[in-house]
């Protein structure tokens, strides 16, 4: 897939380096808001129906991966996009600091325990790129450390991905000024001056570093079997209609059915 333009996530070659810098986080491919939200409404109710059936055909798993830069809609999106999906089959795992006991393990353990099941969706909000995002940028773990956990995720996604698991992995891009006004929205709203937090300014004194750490997590880990769709998203509704657009191809791509009925069902009465 292209440069977003056609109204696609943009899915880097493989390989290729990258910079998430050099794309536009305010590009809508052309798109109106009207146009969005009209779509939307459908692709929801298709993501419904398609899990549905992959909760029956039972082949397949999907890891849907979610990352961004704060502020830049994490929770809504998830909240919109998987709006019609029932909860059967369906959760969201959200990771915050690590707990003793997920400290006395490897670092991938707390994320390798709740990955889905057959005929499930399990949704990351944070993942287990933090260990090359945060840990990086704050210097939680040495240099040595983080360098050599990009092998570590393309293998445990890779192992995956040949057991039945669709490995998706998102990135919502927002500008440093989309940013600074979520930010402001969040201390100027008593709705959401809860989500703030002091710290959040001390990272948006990091921004460059982020989209550095962001940048090299992307291009080494943007593999043909898990690829990275990068969502411009500075507008909230196209970001949708990306992230939607994405699920629904993949999912149809499948081949998913439901299973046949047990012969004694069919042309059962029921008295």
């Amino acid at each position: 897939m292209g440069n977003g333009k056609n109204g696609r996530a943009i899915v880097p070659e493989p390989g290729k380096k990258i910079d998430i810098r050099d794309y536009d986080p305010a590009d809508t491919g052309g798109m109106t808001k009207e146009a969005a939200l009209q779509e939307i409404a459908q692709l929801r109710l298709r993501l419904n129906d398609l899990q549905n059936v992959l909760y029956a055909d039972e082949r397949f798993g999907l890891l849907f991966v979610l990352q961004a830069i704060d502020t830049a809609g994490k929770d809504s999106t998830i909240n919109s996009v998987f709006q019609e999906v029932g909860p059967i089959g369906c959760r969201v795992e959200s990771f915050k600091v690590p707990t003793p006991e997920e400290l006395a393990h490897d670092y991938l353990w707390r994320y390798r325990k709740v990955t889905p099941q057959k005929g499930h969706i399990t949704i990351f909000n944070r993942s287990h790129y933090e260990a090359v995002l945060v840990e990086r940028v704050k210097g939680i773990v040495p240099k040595q450390a983080w360098e050599q956990r990009y092998d570590d995720i393309n293998s445990w996604e890779d192992y995956l991905v040949r057991n039945g698991t669709i490995v998706m992995k998102f990135f919502l891009l927002i500008s440093k000024d989309e940013q600074r006004q979520r930010l402001q929205e969040r201390i100027d709203d008593p709705k959401k001056q809860w989500k703030f937090r002091l710290g959040d300014l001390d990272d948006r004194k990091l921004w460059n570093e982020y989209a550095g750490a962001y940048s090299d997590a992307i291009t080494r880990c943007n593999t043909k079997q898990a690829p990275w769709h990068v969502i411009p998203a500075n507008k909230k509704w196209y970001r949708d209609v990306l992230v939607a657009r994405a699920l629904v191809e993949k999912l149809e791509s499948l081949d998913l059915r439901y299973p046949p009925a047990d012969p004694s069902v069919v042309g059962l009465k029921v008295e």
